[in-house]
C-alpha cells in the first residue's frame, strides 16, 4: 500500500504538467499533438491507479468484477501510453515526411484499436494470492508480452541512434529502460505493488524538460529563423558589396574620362554643360549605390561608429561646398549661420555627421524649388562635452502632418504624384535616423505643408583640449599647382579601362607612369629592379587580391614605396581595413578629383 503514495505525487505533478502545457502556445508540430496525447494517457492511468487502490480499501477484493475492469483499463492504457511513447520516437526517428506521417498514425490507430477490443474481449482474473490481488489471464499474458515488444522496439531505435545518444532528446528512452526495468525487479520481489503509473507520470514528466518544454520547442524554431535570416542577410550584403564593386568600376571609367574632358581646352562649351550633367549623374547613381549598401549594414547591425578627433571648421566647409554644388542654378539663396565659438576640435565620427548633414541638406535642395535653405549650426557646452546644433530649414513644398511619422521608413517616397520627377530611393532619411540614433542624438521635424520644414539634429560630441591633429587652413591645391615632375607611377589593376582612367588623370601631374594587370606582375616588376615613387594597387584581382600582393611586396628586402589602395570596395569601414592592412592610403573608385590631388601632393610633392 505504500506505492499508493508515489501515485498520488505522480497525480498531482501529472495535474500541473497539463496545467502549465496545455495553457501555453505550442509550435504546431506532429510531436507535440502526440506528446498532448501522452500526457492525457499517463493522467488517466494514474487516475484509474488511484481508483484501483480506493476499491481495495474498501474491501472490494478480486472476486469484484468491477475490480477486474478497473484492472484491465489500467493495463491497457499503460498499453496505450506505451504505444505513443513509441510513436513519438519512431517520427523522430524516421524524420518521416507528411504523407508518410499520416500513413504512419493510421496505421497506428488501426493496430491500437484492434489490440485494445481484442484485450477488452479477453478473460483477466484477480486472484487472491496470500492477501496479495494478482492480475492473471490470457489479457495480461498478451498485455506484458506487449510490453516486451515495446522494449524491444526502444533498444532498436537507441542502437539505431548511437551516434546521437548524447542528444537529450533521446534521454528518456535511456531513463525508460532504467525506469520499467526497477518496476519489473520491484514487481517480481512484492507483486501487489504496482508501479506502472508513477513510471509513466515520471518519464512524462521528465519528456517535458528535455523534449516537449513548448518553449524549447519556440526557441528552437525561433533559433532556426534567425540562422536563416543570417544567412539570407549575409547572402544580400555579400550581394551588394559585389553588386557595389561591379558598379563603381564603370563608373570610375565614366567619371574619369568626363573630368578630364572637362578640364579639356577643345571641349566647346555646350559640351561641357552636357559632360557636368554626366558626371551629375554618375554621383546620383554612386548615392543610390551607397544608400543602399549602408542600409544593408544597419539591417545587419554591422555599421560601426569610428570615432576620431576632427575639425568642425573643416567638416562646415566641406558641408557648404557641398550644397552650393547641388544647388548651382537653381534660383535658391543659401544661408549660413555657424557659432563662431564652438571648440574647434572635438571627438566623435566626423564622416556619419557629415553623412547625416548631407542627407538632410540634399533633402532641402530636392524639395525647395524656391526661396531659401539655411544651415544653422550652434551648440550648448556641458562639462567637456560639447551638444551640437544642427538646424536645416528650407522654404520646400512641406510635408503633410500625418506623413511626418512616415519619413524615416525605408523606401517611403511622400506624395509620390506630387513628386514623381524628384529623383532618390527613399533611404537618405531613414539611414540619417539610424545613423543619429547609433551616435546617442536626437532628430525633430517641424513642417507646413506647402511653406517648408526645418530638421533639427542635437548630437554630444567630447571636446578635445590638447588635439593632436593640425588645425591650420591649408589651401586647397589644384592639380595644375603641384609639381611632381620626374616621379614615377606604378598602377596596378585588372582593368584596362581603369588603367587608362588612371593613366589620363596622372597626366595632368606630369608625372611617368607604368601599369601591370595582375599582383604577380606588379611583384615581378618590383623583383626586376623597377623604381617607383608610388603605386596605386587595385584590391579585388584574380588569381592574387592587392592585399596578397601588397603582403607579398613588404617581403622584397628594401622594398619601402607607398602604396595606395585604389579599389572599388568602397563600403563603410573598408578605408580602416586597408590602413590597418597596411597600405599607406586608400582611394575609392570612382576616383575622386580632390583626393587623388590629395594623395599626389602627400606622397609626392616633396616641397
Amino acid at each position: 500500500m505504500n506505492s499508493i503514495y508515489l501515485t498520488i505525487f505522480g497525480l498531482i505533478f501529472l495535474i500541473l504538467l497539463v496545467i502549465v502545457y496545455f495553457s501555453k502556445k505550442r509550435v504546431n508540430y506532429i510531436e507535440n499533438k502526440v506528446y498532448s496525447f501522452l500526457i492525457i494517457s499517463s493522467l488517466i492511468g494514474t487516475i484509474i491507479e488511484v481508483i484501483s487502490y480506493i476499491l481495495v480499501v474498501n474491501g472490494i477484493n478480486g472476486n469484484s468484477l468491477l475490480y477486474a475492469i478497473v484492472m484491465k483499463l489500467l493495463f491497457e492504457n499503460f498499453f496505450i501510453w506505451m504505444s505513443l511513447f513509441l510513436l513519438y520516437y519512431i517520427l523522430i526517428a524516421l524524420k518521416a515526411k507528411e504523407h508518410n506521417v499520416k500513413k504512419i498514425i493510421n496505421i497506428y490507430i488501426i493496430s491500437v484499436i484492434l489490440i485494445t477490443l481484442i484485450v477488452t474481449f479477453l478473460p483477466l482474473n484477480v486472484i487472491d494470492t496470500n492477501g496479495m490481488l494478482l492480475p492473471k489471464g490470457p489479457a495480461v499474458d498478451i498485455l506484458y508480452l506487449l510490453y516486451g515488444l515495446c522494449f524491444l522496439i526502444i533498444i532498436f531505435i537507441l542502437l539505431k541512434n548511437l551516434k546521437n545518444i548524447r542528444n537529450k532528446r533521446y534521454v528518456p528512452l535511456i531513463i525508460i529502460l532504467l525506469v520499467f526495468s526497477f518496476v519489473v525487479v520491484m514487481q517480481n520481489i512484492n507483486p501487489e505493488i504496482i508501479l506502472l503509473s508513477p513510471s509513466s507520470a515520471f518519464v512524462t514528466f521528465l519528456m517535458y524538460f528535455t523534449i516537449e518544454n513548448p518553449d524549447v520547442k519556440m526557441i528552437e524554431q525561433l533559433n532556426v529563423a534567425r540562422e536563416q535570416a543570417d544567412k539570407a542577410n549575409k547572402a544580400k550584403t555579400e550581394f551588394l558589396s559585389n553588386m557595389s564593386h561591379e558598379i563603381r568600376t564603370p563608373l570610375n571609367a565614366i567619371v574619369g574620362f568626363s573630368n578630364i574632358l572637362l578640364e579639356d581646352e577643345d571641349v566647346p562649351e555646350k559640351s561641357k554643360d552636357e559632360i557636368k550633367d554626366i558626371v551629375m549623374a554618375s554621383d546620383n547613381l554612386l548615392e543610390i549605390v551607397n544608400g543602399i549598401l549602408d542600409i544593408s549594414k544597419i539591417e545587419a547591425n554591422k555599421i560601426e561608429i569610428v570615432n576620431n578627433e576632427y575639425s568642425i571648421k573643416k567638416v562646415l566647409d566641406d558641408l557648404v561646398a557641398l550644397t552650393k554644388g547641388r544647388i548651382a542654378e537653381k534660383p535658391l539663396e543659401f544661408k549660413v549661420n555657424i557659432d563662431e565659438t564652438i571648440p574647434p576640435v572635438l571627438y566623435g565620427d566626423s564622416q556619419r555627421i557629415k553623412q547625416i548633414c548631407v542627407n538632410i541638406l540634399t533633402n532641402a535642395v530636392k524639395y525647395t524649388k524656391e526661396g531659401w535653405i539655411e544651415l544653422k549650426v550652434s551648440h550648448i557646452k556641458i562639462d567637456n562635452i560639447c551638444r551640437l546644433i544642427i538646424s536645416v530649414e528650407d522654404t520646400g513644398i512641406g510635408i503633410k502632418e500625418g506623413n511626418i511619422d512616415k519619413l524615416f521608413d525605408k523606401f517611403e517616397r511622400l506624395d509620390l504624384n506630387d513628386n514623381v520627377t524628384i529623383e532618390g530611393t527613399g533611404l537618405g532619411l531613414a539611414i540619417t535616423k539610424k545613423l543619429v540614433d547609433l551616435m546617442g542624438g536626437k532628430i525633430v521635424v517641424q513642417s507646413v505643408f506647402g511653406k517648408g520644414s526645418r530638421f533639427t539634429v542635437s548630437l554630444d560630441q567630447r571636446i578635445v583640449e590638447n588635439p593632436t591633429i593640425a588645425l591650420d587652413d591649408i589651401p586647397e591645391t589644384k592639380s595644375e599647382e603641384i609639381k611632381v615632375e620626374g616621379k614615377k607611377v606604378l598602377i596596378v589593376d585588372d582593368n584596362k579601362i581603369n588603367i587608362k582612367v588612371a593613366e589620363r588623370l596622372l597626366d595632368n601631374y606630369s608625372v611617368l607612369h607604368d601599369s601591370v594587370e595582375s599582383g604577380l606582375d606588379c611583384i615581378n616588376k618590383i623583383k626586376e629592379g623597377n623604381k617607383y615613387d608610388l603605386i596605386l594597387m587595385d584590391d579585388m584581382m584574380p588569381k592574387m587580391s592587392g592585399t596578397e600582393a601588397f603582403h607579398e611586396l613588404e617581403k622584397i628586402p628594401g622594398f619601402n614605396v607607398p602604396v595606395i589602395a585604389l579599389t572599388a570596395n568602397a563600403l563603410t569601414g573598408m578605408k580602416e581595413k586597408y590602413l590597418s592592412e597596411g597600405f599607406s592610403d586608400y582611394l575609392a573608385k570612382p576616383i575622386n578629383k580632390d583626393e587623388l590631388n590629395r594623395i599626389i601632393n602627400t606622397f609626392l610633392n616633396q616641397e
